[in-house]
């Protein structure tokens, strides 16, 4: 018998963590196949901070796209974090199909006010038939007007441009995905930090990745998801072979120059990078494994800014 599955976010600020910790309070995942209706319960003074926002846009999406019956109930409605939504763009790309409670917004806050803020980039959509070759430096430069004074603003402004085109390329190039992926970023100037988002809702970096490691990569068959992530963003990875791949090891580089946290969201499971001395190491790196299923990569770099 197919069933309901409501998942409620906490009433506190919600990051990429305590949205994982909400979908895994179920037994069943949303996109369990005894699964018909997903309801997704947004609280009062619940505060979804970026990179949770985009993968419940990006889940939402997927869920609808496989079939499911999709609801977002806000209980505070316009006043409360469906208002920062709506101001961030999460509503011009929600697919039609999804029910919004108490209603979807009349107006989208992202067109009327796009542009204004300079502590944020509004979501913006990636779809692999039309490149928008602008994306990676609008965000850079937001990033970089908002690093303070103690840092080399060019500086940081380089490697978030550097992450940007690296991540957004590989949607590109890798997800075969026909759900749209999406990138962001926001200052959040009283946390003194800043959370660049990539999401795609394509195969995955280790879903493309280890089928062709016996060929490519031989002693790392073995790896564990942790490792072959550590060892993609140390040394760079590719299923085309050597010479390839250098990508994401180019982000981690520019990162870890600015002691960015980084965290991978896979099919199953998700990987939390911190930067030691020498970069992301595998003594540094926290895996949670057999997670509920989400698929494509959803990637946050969060960076610290000086105050």
């Amino acid at each position: 018998m197919k069933r309901e599955l409501a998942i409620s976010f906490t009433r506190n600020w919600v990051d990429a963590s305590h949205f994982e910790e909400a979908l895994q309070e179920s037994h069943m995942g949303p996109h369990d196949e005894r699964v018909s209706r997903v309801v997704f319960q947004i609280p009062e003074e619940c505060k979804l901070m970026i990179d949770a926002g985009i993968r419940l846009l990006s889940l939402s999406n997927q869920l609808d796209f496989s079939g499911k019956a999709v609801t977002l109930d806000f209980a505070e409605g316009p006043d409360g974090t469906m208002g920062y939504l709506s101001r961030m763009g999460f509503f011009d790309f929600l697919c039609e199909g999804v029910e919004v409670l108490p209603d979807r917004p009349f107006y989208s806050g992202a067109q009327v006010y796009r542009g204004y803020n300079p502590q944020l980039v509004e979501i913006e959509r990636i779809n692999p038939e039309e490149r928008d070759e602008a994306l990676p430096l609008k965000l850079s430069t937001v990033l970089e007007r908002n690093v303070g004074h103690g840092r080399d603003n060019e500086a940081i402004g380089t490697a978030a441009y550097t992450v940007f085109s690296e991540l957004i390329d590989n949607i590109f190039r890798h997800s075969s995905t026909k759900v749209d992926g999406f990138a962001s970023l926001q200052v959040y100037k009283g946390g003194g930090r800043a959370k660049v988002v990539v999401s795609d809702s394509g195969e995955g970096i280790l879903n493309t990745l280890r089928p062709s490691l016996t060929n490519n990569h031989p002693r790392l068959v073995d790896y564990s998801d942790t490792g072959l992530i550590v060892e993609a963003f140390r040394n760079g990875l590719s299923r085309f072979g050597k010479g390839n791949g250098c990508g994401l090891r180019t982000c981690a580089i520019q990162a870890i120059k600015f002691r960015a946290d980084l965290d991978v969201r896979l099919h199953t499971s998700r990987v939390h990078l911190v930067p030691s001395a020498d970069g992301y190491q595998p003594s540094t790196a926290y895996c949670s494994d057999n997670l509920h299923e989400m698929w494509g990569t959803h990637i946050c770099f969060d960076f610290v800014l000086d105050r």
